[in-house]
């Protein structure tokens, strides 16, 4: 199992309240599975991914990725998790304007000591698993914006990470790019790779083996797949 959410709640204070996010939330994921987390705006699921990209913590529940509870790690522990375990795309992108793309796809290997021959290397193949090598010195204004995101993609996976997290991956992308950014989750996933989608996009969702239905911080619906989705619709 790749990671376990046992009974986690997450509280925010705002001028002197409680603030309910998440309620009771447990979840299981096991390793190279292509699970979509789905829920409307305000629902919780961006506090959840933050959560399970351990770039936050909860108030109270336990947490297990890759077999450790993460409340027991470390600061550095925890930066060495988010770089080598976790790979994240984003909705915006997150591209330096200044940069390559190939210097994009390397950030990651700089903050993990690789040396600058194998860096060069291992983000071309990365940018080559996205079909981009042929973009390698393109500049993010120079980019589509399907192409800005393999990029982002190509970023998240050049450290061969166990689980890509993607938060609203297609969001800021037409129909043709965000096809193709999704037919790329399913091509890692079937190369093993565990991919979590945080979305409140249905198209989106069905993509996915499982589905995970998050409404006002709590689990309603888990584990159905896509496929019977379709044919409640039908």
């Amino acid at each position: 199992m790749i990671l376990e959410l046992q009974h986690i709640y997450k509280n925010y204070d705002q001028d002197k309240l409680v603030v309910p996010v998440l309620k009771d939330v447990s979840l299981q994921i096991e390793e190279g599975e292509y699970v979509a987390i789905m829920g409307p705006s305000g629902s919780g699921k961006t506090t959840l991914m933050n959560i399970v990209g351990c770039l936050d913590l909860p108030t109270s529940g336990t947490y297990i990725l890759d077999g450790r509870p993460v409340s027991e790690l470390k600061e550095k522990e925890l930066t060495r998790v988010r770089r080598d375990t976790i790979g994240f795309v984003f909705q915006n992108f997150q591209l330096m304007p200044r940069e390559c793309a190939l210097d994009n796809v390397c950030l990651p290997l700089i903050y993990a000591g690789v040396s600058k021959k194998d860096r060069r290397q291992m983000g071309m193949e990365a940018l080559e698993r996205v079909g981009l090598s042929d973009r390698a010195d393109f500049r993010p204004t120079q980019l589509s914006g399907g192409q800005k995101q393999r990029v982002a993609i190509a970023r998240a996976m050049v450290n061969h990470p166990k689980l890509l997290l993607a938060d609203e991956p297609t969001g800021a992308l037409d129909s043709k790019s965000g096809k193709q950014v999704l037919e790329l989750f399913e091509s890692l996933n079937e190369s093993g790779v565990t991919v979590v989608v945080i979305t409140h996009d249905r198209k989106v969702a069905e993509q996915a083996k499982r589905i995970v239905h998050i409404i006002d911080g709590e689990i309603t619906e888990e584990g159905q797949e896509a496929g019977n989705e379709k044919e409640k619709e039908n």
